[in-house]
Protein backbone atom coordinates (compact mmCIF):
# COMPACT_ATOMS: atom_id res chain seq x y z
CA UNK A 1 0.00 0.00 0.00
CA UNK A 2 1.26 3.50 -0.73
CA UNK A 3 2.35 5.62 2.16
CA UNK A 4 -0.29 8.03 3.52
CA UNK A 5 0.24 11.72 3.10
CA UNK A 6 1.62 13.58 6.06
CA UNK A 7 -0.78 15.95 7.81
CA UNK A 8 0.48 19.49 7.31
CA UNK A 9 -0.93 22.21 9.65
CA UNK A 10 -2.89 24.86 7.80
CA UNK A 11 -1.47 28.40 7.90
CA UNK A 12 -3.25 31.00 10.00
CA UNK A 13 -4.94 33.57 7.76
CA UNK A 14 -6.57 36.75 9.10
CA UNK A 15 -9.11 38.45 6.85
CA UNK A 16 -11.67 41.16 7.45
CA UNK A 17 -15.21 39.81 7.80
CA UNK A 18 -16.22 41.73 4.66
CA UNK A 19 -13.48 40.15 2.56
CA UNK A 20 -14.96 37.79 -0.09
CA UNK A 21 -12.58 35.02 1.03
CA UNK A 22 -13.53 35.25 4.73
CA UNK A 23 -16.48 32.87 4.56
CA UNK A 24 -14.42 30.43 2.51
CA UNK A 25 -11.59 30.45 5.07
CA UNK A 26 -14.08 29.95 7.92
CA UNK A 27 -15.41 26.86 6.18
CA UNK A 28 -12.02 25.13 6.05
CA UNK A 29 -12.01 22.34 8.68
CA UNK A 30 -9.33 22.46 11.35
CA UNK A 31 -6.82 19.58 11.51
CA UNK A 32 -7.59 17.06 14.27
CA UNK A 33 -5.73 17.34 17.56
CA UNK A 34 -5.02 14.87 20.34
CA UNK A 35 -8.22 13.49 21.96
CA UNK A 36 -10.44 14.50 19.03
CA UNK A 37 -13.00 11.93 17.90
CA UNK A 38 -12.83 11.41 14.13
CA UNK A 39 -14.68 9.30 11.60
CA UNK A 40 -13.12 7.73 8.53
CA UNK A 41 -13.18 4.84 6.09
CA UNK A 42 -10.93 1.80 6.37
CA UNK A 43 -8.77 1.66 3.25
CA UNK A 44 -6.51 -1.28 4.11
CA UNK A 45 -5.84 -3.90 6.79
CA UNK A 46 -2.35 -5.38 6.77
CA UNK A 47 -0.17 -7.27 9.28
CA UNK A 48 -1.58 -5.86 12.50
CA UNK A 49 -2.25 -2.43 11.06
CA UNK A 50 -5.39 -0.69 9.93
CA UNK A 51 -5.23 2.36 7.67
CA UNK A 52 -8.09 4.84 7.78
CA UNK A 53 -8.84 7.58 5.25
CA UNK A 54 -9.35 10.91 7.05
CA UNK A 55 -9.87 13.46 4.28
CA UNK A 56 -8.66 16.12 3.88
CA UNK A 57 -5.97 15.57 6.53
CA UNK A 58 -4.34 12.37 5.39
CA UNK A 59 -4.35 8.80 6.64
CA UNK A 60 -4.89 7.46 10.12
CA UNK A 61 -3.32 4.28 11.49
CA UNK A 62 -4.24 1.84 14.25
CA UNK A 63 -1.30 -0.37 15.20
CA UNK A 64 0.71 -1.83 18.06
CA UNK A 65 -1.01 -1.78 21.44
CA UNK A 66 -4.04 0.05 20.02
CA UNK A 67 -4.52 -2.70 17.44
CA UNK A 68 -4.31 -5.39 20.12
CA UNK A 69 -6.75 -3.50 22.39
CA UNK A 70 -9.33 -3.46 19.58
CA UNK A 71 -8.46 -6.84 18.01
CA UNK A 72 -11.94 -8.31 18.58
CA UNK A 73 -13.59 -5.46 16.70
CA UNK A 74 -10.97 -5.26 13.95
CA UNK A 75 -11.21 -8.96 13.13
CA UNK A 76 -14.71 -8.26 11.81
CA UNK A 77 -13.70 -5.05 10.00
CA UNK A 78 -13.26 -4.79 6.24
CA UNK A 79 -11.99 -2.16 3.81
CA UNK A 80 -14.80 0.26 3.10
CA UNK A 81 -16.21 0.15 6.66
CA UNK A 82 -16.71 3.48 8.39
CA UNK A 83 -15.30 3.65 11.93
CA UNK A 84 -15.01 6.22 14.70
CA UNK A 85 -11.68 6.57 16.50
CA UNK A 86 -9.88 8.86 18.93
CA UNK A 87 -6.74 10.75 17.92
CA UNK A 88 -3.80 9.87 20.18
CA UNK A 89 -1.07 11.53 18.07
CA UNK A 90 -1.94 13.84 15.15
CA UNK A 91 1.66 13.70 13.86
CA UNK A 92 2.54 10.11 14.52
CA UNK A 93 4.81 7.53 12.97
CA UNK A 94 5.72 8.20 9.33
CA UNK A 95 3.30 11.13 9.30
CA UNK A 96 0.21 8.99 9.94
CA UNK A 97 -2.43 10.20 12.40
CA UNK A 98 -2.33 7.62 15.19
CA UNK A 99 -5.76 6.44 16.31
CA UNK A 100 -7.37 4.41 19.09
CA UNK A 101 -10.64 2.51 18.80
CA UNK A 102 -10.70 1.55 22.46
CA UNK A 103 -10.34 5.14 23.66
CA UNK A 104 -13.03 6.26 21.22
CA UNK A 105 -15.39 3.66 22.63
CA UNK A 106 -14.58 4.72 26.20
CA UNK A 107 -15.11 8.40 25.34
CA UNK A 108 -18.48 7.56 23.77
CA UNK A 109 -19.54 5.61 26.86
CA UNK A 110 -18.64 8.43 29.25
CA UNK A 111 -20.40 10.88 26.94
CA UNK A 112 -23.50 8.69 27.10
CA UNK A 113 -23.24 8.65 30.90
CA UNK A 114 -23.20 12.46 31.03
CA UNK A 115 -26.26 12.56 28.78
CA UNK A 116 -27.98 10.02 31.03
CA UNK A 117 -27.41 12.27 34.05
CA UNK A 118 -29.13 15.20 32.34
CA UNK A 119 -32.03 13.08 31.11
CA UNK A 120 -32.23 11.06 34.36
CA UNK A 121 -32.39 7.88 32.28
CA UNK A 122 -33.34 4.84 34.38
CA UNK A 123 -31.39 1.58 34.02
CA UNK A 124 -32.15 -1.87 35.40
CA UNK A 125 -28.81 -3.20 36.65
CA UNK A 126 -27.89 -6.34 38.56
CA UNK A 127 -26.16 -5.88 41.93
CA UNK A 128 -22.76 -7.57 41.67
CA UNK A 129 -21.23 -7.01 45.10
CA UNK A 130 -21.98 -5.48 48.48
CA UNK A 131 -19.85 -3.84 51.13
CA UNK A 132 -20.65 -1.97 54.32
CA UNK A 133 -20.91 1.29 52.40
CA UNK A 134 -23.10 0.27 49.48
CA UNK A 135 -23.37 -1.80 46.32
CA UNK A 136 -21.27 -2.41 43.20
CA UNK A 137 -23.01 -2.43 39.82
CA UNK A 138 -21.71 -2.36 36.24
CA UNK A 139 -22.95 -0.26 33.33
CA UNK A 140 -21.49 -0.54 29.82
CA UNK A 141 -18.57 -2.51 31.23
CA UNK A 142 -17.71 0.16 33.83
CA UNK A 143 -18.04 -0.63 37.52
CA UNK A 144 -19.89 1.94 39.57
CA UNK A 145 -20.85 2.49 43.18
CA UNK A 146 -24.31 2.87 44.70
CA UNK A 147 -23.87 4.33 48.21
CA UNK A 148 -26.27 2.96 50.81
CA UNK A 149 -27.62 6.49 51.30
CA UNK A 150 -28.76 6.47 47.66
CA UNK A 151 -30.90 3.36 48.05
CA UNK A 152 -34.68 3.64 47.87
CA UNK A 153 -36.50 3.54 51.21
CA UNK A 154 -37.62 -0.06 50.73
CA UNK A 155 -34.02 -1.20 50.28
CA UNK A 156 -32.28 1.02 52.82
CA UNK A 157 -30.79 -1.17 55.61
CA UNK A 158 -32.40 0.05 58.81
CA UNK A 159 -30.80 -1.96 61.60
CA UNK A 160 -30.61 -1.38 65.38
CA UNK A 161 -27.84 1.05 66.43
CA UNK A 162 -26.42 1.07 62.90
CA UNK A 163 -24.59 -2.23 63.38
CA UNK A 164 -22.15 -2.47 60.44
CA UNK A 165 -22.22 -6.25 60.17
CA UNK A 166 -26.00 -6.28 60.12
CA UNK A 167 -26.03 -3.51 57.50
CA UNK A 168 -23.72 -5.60 55.34
CA UNK A 169 -25.99 -8.59 55.86
CA UNK A 170 -28.96 -6.59 54.57
CA UNK A 171 -27.04 -5.32 51.56
CA UNK A 172 -25.75 -8.78 50.64
CA UNK A 173 -29.36 -9.88 50.20
CA UNK A 174 -29.58 -7.50 47.23
CA UNK A 175 -26.68 -9.16 45.37
CA UNK A 176 -27.91 -10.83 42.18
CA UNK A 177 -31.11 -8.77 42.08
CA UNK A 178 -31.90 -6.00 39.58
CA UNK A 179 -32.35 -2.42 40.78
CA UNK A 180 -33.79 0.51 38.85
CA UNK A 181 -31.08 3.15 39.11
CA UNK A 182 -29.89 6.32 37.42
CA UNK A 183 -26.42 7.76 37.06
CA UNK A 184 -25.79 10.83 39.23
CA UNK A 185 -22.01 11.25 38.77
CA UNK A 186 -19.76 10.36 35.83
CA UNK A 187 -16.10 11.41 35.83
CA UNK A 188 -14.09 9.82 33.03
CA UNK A 189 -10.76 11.15 34.29
CA UNK A 190 -11.22 9.58 37.72
CA UNK A 191 -13.12 6.54 36.43
CA UNK A 192 -15.88 7.52 38.83
CA UNK A 193 -19.44 6.32 38.24
CA UNK A 194 -22.03 6.77 40.99
CA UNK A 195 -25.63 5.54 40.92
CA UNK A 196 -28.79 6.40 42.83
CA UNK A 197 -31.99 4.44 43.36
CA UNK A 198 -33.74 7.32 45.09
CA UNK A 199 -36.95 8.80 43.74
CA UNK A 200 -37.62 12.47 43.02
CA UNK A 201 -39.50 12.85 46.31
CA UNK A 202 -36.60 11.37 48.23
CA UNK A 203 -34.24 13.77 46.45
CA UNK A 204 -36.42 16.67 47.58
CA UNK A 205 -36.17 15.41 51.17
CA UNK A 206 -32.40 15.23 50.81
CA UNK A 207 -32.32 18.78 49.40
CA UNK A 208 -34.11 20.06 52.50
CA UNK A 209 -31.45 18.41 54.68
CA UNK A 210 -28.62 19.89 52.59
CA UNK A 211 -30.09 23.37 53.10
CA UNK A 212 -28.87 23.19 56.71
CA UNK A 213 -25.26 23.16 55.55
CA UNK A 214 -22.99 25.78 53.96
CA UNK A 215 -19.60 25.71 52.28
CA UNK A 216 -16.95 26.12 54.97
CA UNK A 217 -18.92 24.25 57.65
CA UNK A 218 -16.98 21.70 59.70
CA UNK A 219 -18.88 18.57 60.69
CA UNK A 220 -18.41 15.22 62.38
CA UNK A 221 -19.13 12.26 60.16
CA UNK A 222 -18.83 8.53 59.77
CA UNK A 223 -17.15 6.71 56.88
CA UNK A 224 -19.78 4.63 55.11
CA UNK A 225 -17.86 3.62 52.00
CA UNK A 226 -14.24 3.41 50.84
CA UNK A 227 -13.63 3.30 47.09
CA UNK A 228 -10.66 3.83 44.78
CA UNK A 229 -11.51 7.50 44.23
CA UNK A 230 -12.19 8.51 47.85
CA UNK A 231 -14.44 7.92 50.85
CA UNK A 232 -18.13 8.47 51.45
CA UNK A 233 -18.96 10.12 54.76
CA UNK A 234 -22.39 10.21 56.41
CA UNK A 235 -23.10 13.62 57.93
CA UNK A 236 -26.52 12.62 59.24
CA UNK A 237 -29.26 10.14 58.43
CA UNK A 238 -30.05 10.40 54.72
CA UNK A 239 -27.10 12.62 53.83
CA UNK A 240 -23.67 11.54 52.62
CA UNK A 241 -20.84 13.46 51.03
CA UNK A 242 -17.75 12.40 49.11
CA UNK A 243 -14.20 13.22 50.14
CA UNK A 244 -12.26 12.74 46.90
CA UNK A 245 -8.89 10.96 47.08
CA UNK A 246 -7.17 14.32 46.47
CA UNK A 247 -8.84 15.72 49.62
CA UNK A 248 -7.86 12.95 52.04
CA UNK A 249 -4.35 14.03 52.97
CA UNK A 250 -1.59 16.46 51.95
CA UNK A 251 0.68 13.49 51.24
CA UNK A 252 0.22 11.23 48.22
CA UNK A 253 -2.71 8.84 48.67
CA UNK A 254 -2.92 6.04 46.12
CA UNK A 255 -5.20 3.69 48.04
CA UNK A 256 -7.85 5.17 50.39
CA UNK A 257 -8.31 1.72 51.96
CA UNK A 258 -4.93 2.11 53.68
CA UNK A 259 -6.16 5.17 55.58
CA UNK A 260 -9.85 4.62 56.24
CA UNK A 261 -12.33 1.86 57.01
CA UNK A 262 -16.10 1.80 57.11
CA UNK A 263 -17.26 2.96 60.54
CA UNK A 264 -14.36 5.37 61.15
CA UNK A 265 -15.33 8.64 62.80
CA UNK A 266 -13.91 11.60 60.86
CA UNK A 267 -14.08 15.36 60.99
CA UNK A 268 -14.66 16.98 57.58
CA UNK A 269 -14.95 20.40 55.99
CA UNK A 270 -17.60 21.11 53.37
CA UNK A 271 -15.85 22.54 50.30
CA UNK A 272 -18.66 22.43 47.72
CA UNK A 273 -22.44 22.01 47.54
CA UNK A 274 -23.62 21.54 43.97
CA UNK A 275 -26.49 19.77 42.21
CA UNK A 276 -27.63 18.11 45.42
CA UNK A 277 -24.16 16.71 46.18
CA UNK A 278 -21.76 17.63 48.95
CA UNK A 279 -17.99 17.56 48.47
CA UNK A 280 -15.87 17.17 51.58
CA UNK A 281 -12.26 17.59 52.58
CA UNK A 282 -10.38 15.89 55.38
CA UNK A 283 -6.98 17.37 54.63
CA UNK A 284 -8.38 20.94 54.82
CA UNK A 285 -8.52 20.52 58.60
CA UNK A 286 -4.81 19.71 58.73
CA UNK A 287 -1.98 22.19 58.33
CA UNK A 288 -0.69 22.39 54.77
CA UNK A 289 3.05 21.56 55.08
CA UNK A 290 3.81 23.73 52.05
CA UNK A 291 2.80 26.84 54.04
CA UNK A 292 5.84 26.46 56.29
CA UNK A 293 8.16 24.61 53.88
CA UNK A 294 10.08 27.84 53.15
CA UNK A 295 11.21 27.85 56.80
CA UNK A 296 12.93 24.50 56.31
CA UNK A 297 14.07 24.36 52.70
CA UNK A 298 15.88 26.59 50.21
CA UNK A 299 16.87 26.31 46.56
CA UNK A 300 20.18 24.41 46.04
CA UNK A 301 19.83 22.63 49.39
CA UNK A 302 20.69 18.91 49.38
CA UNK A 303 17.90 16.86 50.98
CA UNK A 304 17.03 13.18 51.38
CA UNK A 305 13.91 12.12 49.51
CA UNK A 306 11.84 8.95 49.27
CA UNK A 307 10.70 7.94 45.78
CA UNK A 308 6.92 7.59 46.04
CA UNK A 309 5.63 7.46 42.47
CA UNK A 310 6.53 7.31 38.80
CA UNK A 311 4.74 9.32 36.13
CA UNK A 312 5.32 10.17 32.47
CA UNK A 313 7.52 13.13 33.46
CA UNK A 314 9.80 11.21 35.82
CA UNK A 315 9.59 10.34 39.51
CA UNK A 316 8.09 12.02 42.55
CA UNK A 317 10.27 12.11 45.65
CA UNK A 318 8.91 13.12 49.06
CA UNK A 319 11.24 15.14 51.28
CA UNK A 320 8.67 15.19 54.08
CA UNK A 321 5.05 14.17 54.50
CA UNK A 322 3.03 16.23 52.01
CA UNK A 323 6.00 17.95 50.33
CA UNK A 324 7.29 16.26 47.19
CA UNK A 325 9.25 17.26 44.10
CA UNK A 326 9.65 15.99 40.57
CA UNK A 327 12.86 14.34 39.38
CA UNK A 328 12.62 14.82 35.62
CA UNK A 329 13.20 11.88 33.29
CA UNK A 330 15.48 14.06 31.12
CA UNK A 331 18.22 13.56 33.74
CA UNK A 332 18.44 9.93 32.67
CA UNK A 333 19.07 8.11 29.43
CA UNK A 334 15.56 6.65 29.41
CA UNK A 335 12.52 6.08 31.65
CA UNK A 336 13.85 2.56 32.27
CA UNK A 337 17.17 3.97 33.46
CA UNK A 338 15.36 6.31 35.85
CA UNK A 339 13.35 3.44 37.36
CA UNK A 340 16.44 1.28 37.63
CA UNK A 341 18.32 4.02 39.45
CA UNK A 342 15.50 5.40 41.62
CA UNK A 343 13.56 2.53 43.15
CA UNK A 344 10.15 3.05 44.74
CA UNK A 345 10.27 3.31 48.52
CA UNK A 346 14.00 3.98 48.72
CA UNK A 347 15.72 7.15 49.94
CA UNK A 348 18.25 9.08 47.85
CA UNK A 349 20.04 12.45 48.05
CA UNK A 350 18.56 15.23 45.91
CA UNK A 351 19.35 18.88 45.26
CA UNK A 352 16.43 21.32 45.22
CA UNK A 353 16.67 22.86 41.73
CA UNK A 354 13.39 24.78 41.80
CA UNK A 355 11.44 25.75 44.91
CA UNK A 356 8.14 27.66 44.78
CA UNK A 357 6.27 26.88 48.02
CA UNK A 358 3.38 29.27 47.28
CA UNK A 359 2.63 27.30 44.11
CA UNK A 360 3.43 24.01 45.90
CA UNK A 361 5.99 23.24 43.22
CA UNK A 362 9.45 21.73 43.53
CA UNK A 363 11.95 20.21 41.12
CA UNK A 364 14.69 17.92 42.40
CA UNK A 365 17.98 16.83 40.84
CA UNK A 366 19.46 13.45 41.67
CA UNK A 367 22.89 14.19 43.13
CA UNK A 368 24.42 10.72 43.43
CA UNK A 369 26.26 9.04 40.58
CA UNK A 370 23.82 7.52 38.09
CA UNK A 371 24.14 3.91 37.02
Amino acid sequence: MSEGKKSVPLPTIHLAESHPMASFIDAIPMPPITSDLVEGTIIAISRGRVYVDLPPFGTGIIYGREYLNAADVLRKANPGDTISAKVIDPAGRDGYIELSLKEARQAAIWGEAETAILSQTPYSLIVEEANKGGLILSWQGIQGFLPASQLAKEHYPRVPEGDKDKILGELIQLVGHPLSVRIITADAKEGKLIFSERTENEDEEKASIIDKYQVGDIADGEVTGVVDFGVFVKLEQGLEGLAHISELDWGLVENPHTLFAVGDAVKVKIIEIKDGKISLSIKALKENPWHTAADRYKKDMVVPGVVIKYNKHGALASIEEGVAGLVHVSEFESPAALRETLELGKTYPFTIALFEPKEQRMTLTYTAKKK
